[in-house]
């Protein structure tokens, strides 16, 4: 059987603590740090002017070329480590730079509301139909 898909989580969810440990997570940021000896990179990303910073275990995905500065997506694992809190476990890292990070957002949250009206959707067919009785 096959893993669930991944959804799509804004850097300041992961490190919020709103993706449980063990879950599929897709996320994205500028790589600013990244540690060969470790298997670790730093994404970060700007939302409501603060900076918020995803900590990635790249061990499954070495050798790779870092490119300080770049955008790079990510999918992997929640893991929880106590030094950095959240970690993702990545299995695919991606450079994409040159992506609309604006455009990126306004795009994950479509998708968002499309799926949550699909599913409320699926809801009100899964219902059978209420029998209401008239007094006449």
């Amino acid at each position: 059987m096959l893993p669930a898909a991944a959804a799509f989580h804004f850097p300041w969810e992961v490190k919020s603590g709103s993706v449980l440990e063990g879950e599929a997570v897709r996320t994205f940021g500028r790589l600013t740090c990244y540690d060969a000896q470790q298997s670790r990179a730093t994404l970060s990303a700007q939302h409501a002017s603060r900076e918020h910073r995803v900590v990635i275990n790249t061990l499954f995905v070495e050798p790779f070329n870092p490119i300080s500065g770049a955008q790079y997506f990510v999918l992997g694992e929640i893991e929880s480590i106590e030094e950095v809190e959240v970690m993702v476990c990545a299995r695919v890292l991606n450079c994409v730079d040159g992506v609309n990070v604006a455009l990126l957002q306004k795009a994950i949250n479509e998708q968002r509301s499309f799926f949550k009206e699909r599913e409320n959707k699926q809801e009100d067919a899964a219902q059978p139909p209420t029998a209401t009785s008239s007094d006449t």
